[in-house]
């Protein structure tokens, strides 16, 4: 069984982070979101992988992972000219796929417990595909399965305005060769792109054998801040204590922390569960529950709680705790000097702020 990864998109609903990152490497508990990914294939004994990038921001991903023989897996990248969407990333992937069955992974999911269980199905079962379900509050959002009687799957459908069930399909498929028949068969949606909802819809109207299991765990799609923000919530609960770093003896550390290499805690108080990243400095600080704070950060006089702090950003002097925040590399929040008092803001496109 092969892998097939996805890390393209613009990432429209993460601007204006995505403005100049590519959204598969932002940051969860200080590792990038497709790192997940390249890790739950691998768990499930799967090393065989290709990743799917744009031309416009695939090279990032590329530097970052490599042909993957740091980490024990074989990376091949397939470029994608523009998002035609999730059948037609299946679609240019089939010379990486050949005959062999695989899992198509979207890159920016993440769920808890692996994917090994759902490889055993799929392999053991007599299924020319599998859907992984996860039961969620919005299914509008998402590709929704319809039900028959019986509990079979008899329809998917594409961002419903009215759900027939409760389920969303997550972005997690298994697929022998038939998905190939369906992707070039179906036609582009009214949004110009190949649904993978109608691949779908195609092997059950042409008697394909579809199954289905639910995700008894935590999925999360990360397609939005509020999604980055509980996916950093979830992997920083099942984190364990580890201090690598320095802290001083007027520093308060309770619950589970990580402290990596090089980081200082001056005069602070973490409380866990928080990650702090390499060479970062947190002086006369309060670092609270569900934080990740990136590599050469430096926090002076300042609250930070449940939030993304990526690389290179630094606070000092912040009037007000910041809570439920995400600010990307060399971000910089500062307390101005000098009379008149002021807020003096430079802002790219599609930033927010909110003030008290």
């Amino acid at each position: 069984m092969k892998a097939l990864l996805t890390a393209g998109g613009r990432g429209t609903r993460l601007r204006p982070i995505t403005h100049t990152q590519n959204k598969h490497l932002i940051p969860i508990a200080n590792k990038p979101i497709l790192q997940y990914a390249i890790d739950a294939v691998k768990q499930a004994g799967i090393t065989e992988i290709g990743i799917v990038v744009g031309v416009d921001n695939g090279h990032e991903v590329e530097r970052a992972f490599g042909d993957g023989s740091q980490q024990g897996v074989a990376i091949t990248y397939i470029w994608q000219e523009a998002p035609l969407g999730l059948a037609h990333v299946v679609k240019i992937s089939q010379e990486f796929i050949g005959d062999d069955s695989f899992v198509f992974y979207l890159g920016d999911n993440i769920v808890v417990g692996g994917i090994e269980r759902f490889v055993e199905q799929f392999n053991n079962g007599a299924s020319d595909c599998l859907l992984t379900l996860a039961r969620v509050r919005d299914p509008e959002r998402f590709g929704v399965p319809e039900f028959n009687d019986e509990g079979a799957i008899v329809g998917v459908i594409e961002k419903p305005t009215s759900p027939k069930s409760p389920f969303a399909v997550s972005g997690i498929y298994f697929y022998n060769s038939s998905i190939f028949t369906a992707v070039n068969a179906i036609q582009p949606s009214s949004r110009g792109e190949l649904e993978i909802s109608d691949a779908h819809d195609y092997l059950l109207k042409n008697g394909y054998r579809v199954g289905h299991s639910e995700i008894t765990g935590w999925w999360k799609d990360t397609g939005m801040p509020s999604d980055l923000l509980e996916a950093n919530r979830l992997v920083l609960s099942k984190i364990e204590e580890k201090i690598d770093g320095r802290i001083d003896q007027f520093s308060d550390i309770a619950g589970a922390v990580v402290i990596e290499e090089g980081a200082e805690v001056i005069s602070s108080r973490v409380r866990g569960p928080a990650i702090i990243g390499r060479g970062t400095k947190i002086i006369d600080s309060y670092v609270g529950p569900y934080s990740a704070i990136g590599n050469n950060c430096q926090l002076d006089g300042c609250e930070v709680e449940y939030s993304i702090l990526m690389e290179r950003v630094r606070l000092n002097n912040v009037g007000v705790r910041v809570e439920g925040s995400i600010l990307a590399n060399d971000v910089e929040i500062v307390r101005a000097a000098g009379k008149p008092r002021v807020q003096r803001f430079m802002l790219g496109e599609q930033s927010r702020i909110e003030l008290v």
